[in-house]
């Protein structure tokens, strides 16, 4: 009878535990209130919005093993040299800038490559075979919804700022007026034509008036750029972004039929939410 009683007390400390204890059960696998508490830390979601995110990553976890998907130390190195190489850094820089930028260190950035890599083969599994190429129409109809993305300045117009730590950054973009000594300015004009199509892709989301994302320099110092003006907007024809058109329907189509897929497989799960912070 006392070791009854002491195995009840025991459960319900662990049951009841406000950071270890069980928030959610999907298909008998539990989410525990350290997950929901990290993913709102990292995401910086409210508890209903991280739950939603983890139970949909349990669910693809759950099927991918079903699917028998699995990732392999090799292709997580592969992409971290990929990712490196694509940043013109170091691999000893990149994980560096890793940690300074976005607090992960080696082992969770691994964790989330890997992560990243068994999801695209499980989408590529449910979406892929469900998809056919685009339309003339479907082309025509997306590229006239969507012209501003087509549409390039005859140059950007910025203010460079650069600084060894992002934390300096992040002060200046917060208070632009300030002035502070770690943070180097420059005006540059960049040409629109002939650059990494990367850069265009960044600083074509930079609205007038505002600044960029904080992001690695390749030099072993982060930097960021505030939109003075973009002059001279041109719209490119159809048939020069063709492809693109085609690469940016297709992704939305994937995205379409996936979350579909997942809806239709929580609704059917066995999901229990127990409690969140």
């Amino acid at each position: 009878m006392r070791s009854l009683l002491l195995s009840s007390l025991l459960l319900a400390s662990l049951w009841g535990s406000p950071i270890g204890g069980i928030a959610i059960m999907v298909k008998n696998v539990p989410i525990t209130m350290y997950d929901v508490h990290k993913e709102m830390e990292q995401s910086k979601t409210t508890a209903q919005q991280s739950a939603d995110t983890l139970i949909r990553k349990k669910l693809e976890d759950l099927e991918a093993t079903e699917k028998k998907i699995t990732v392999s130390p090799a292709e997580v190195q592969e992409e971290m040299e990929r990712m490196a190489k694509q940043n013109n850094l170091s691999m000893e820089a990149f994980l560096s800038t890793m940690q300074t930028a976005r607090g992960l260190s080696e082992a969770t950035l691994k964790e989330k490559i890997s992560d990243n890599i068994k999801g695209q083969k499980l989408y590529s599994s449910i979406a892929f075979a469900k998809m056919g190429q685009p339309t003339p129409a479907e082309e025509a109809e997306y590229y006239k919804l969507h012209l501003d993305e087509f549409s390039l300045p005859d140059h950007y117009q910025v203010v460079t700022y650069v600084a060894n730590a992002p934390e300096a950054l992040q002060a200046k973009m917060n208070d632009p007026l300030s002035t502070n000594p770690e943070v180097i300015s420059k005006e540059e004009t960049i040409p629109s034509k002939g650059i990494n199509p990367q850069l265009i892709g960044l600083l074509n989301k930079i609205k007038v008036g505002k600044f960029g994302p904080i992001i690695p320099n390749g030099e072993n110092k982060f930097m960021t750029f505030y939109m003075k003006d973009k002059p001279n907007m041109v719209t490119e024809p159809l048939d020069s972004v063709r492809a693109q058109v085609d690469n940016m329907i297709v992704g939305e189509k994937r995205n379409q039929v996936l979350n579909d897929h997942f809806t239709r497989l929580r609704l059917s799960a066995d999901i229990k939410v127990i409690r969140l912070p």
